[in-house]
């Protein structure tokens, strides 16, 4: 099997990119080979590491979290939501999207590839994991939601997101983020909204 996490150093820094397709499995059976590797790389065990890549969830952090803190005492930081996108949004605001400007997509995305319009966006086909929607005010997908979506990306909390089913590590609406855990995903998920402060995700 391929390795599914680089391991660099840049300066006083390590840093861990973890393939989007990965699997959690496959990212902690690596992981676990790659320790040896990554203690190599440490100076006097001064280096802080950076984990970069794909988006996970809090449970999936906390294990990596701990595999690697049995083995090495550091600093362990993730990619934040503002380096994810979230950092553009300068306000928020509350606007109905039942009638707006709307793409057609007609496809699957593949792992890499993003989709972006000031509008409604419709998908017919699959989003997969490490691909990336993003639109203005609502998305909709006709198939499997496994990458990231993001409505409302300009700060409308009315933005709604749809799929036959949600199956991604989280997903956005204004600048809310909603991460997914396992028992989520154990029952389809159709349909994400805002309800207060909170992303509801509803079958």
């Amino acid at each position: 099997m391929k390795s599914c996490i680089g391991i660099t150093r840049r300066k006083e820094k390590i840093i861990i990119r973890i393939k989007d397709e990965a699997t959690q499995e496959e990212i902690i059976e690596d992981l676990n080979k790659r320790m040896v590797d990554l203690k190599k790389l440490f100076k006097d065990g001064k280096n802080a590491i950076s984990i970069e890549g794909k988006i996970l969830t809090v449970q999936e952090k906390e294990e990596i979290k701990s595999i690697i803190l049995a083995k090495i005492k550091t600093t362990i930081s993730f990619k934040s939501t503002q380096e994810l996108g979230l950092a553009s949004i300068k306000k928020v605001y509350e606007k109905d999207v039942s009638d707006s400007l709307t793409r057609l997509f007609r496809g699957s995305l593949r792992s890499g590839q993003k989709l972006e319009f000031e509008g409604s966006l419709v998908v017919i086909g699959d989003v997969n994991s490490g691909a990336e929607v993003v639109a203005s005010d609502n998305i909709i997908i006709v198939g499997t939601l496994r990458g990231l979506a993001h409505a409302g990306a300009q700060g409308n909390k009315k933005a709604v997101i749809a799929a036959n089913s949600i199956e991604g590590p989280q997903v956005r609406i204004a600048d809310v983020v909603k991460e997914i855990e396992y028992e989520d995903i154990e029952f389809r998920k159709q349909y994400a909204y805002i309800d207060g402060e909170n992303i509801i995700l509803e079958e």
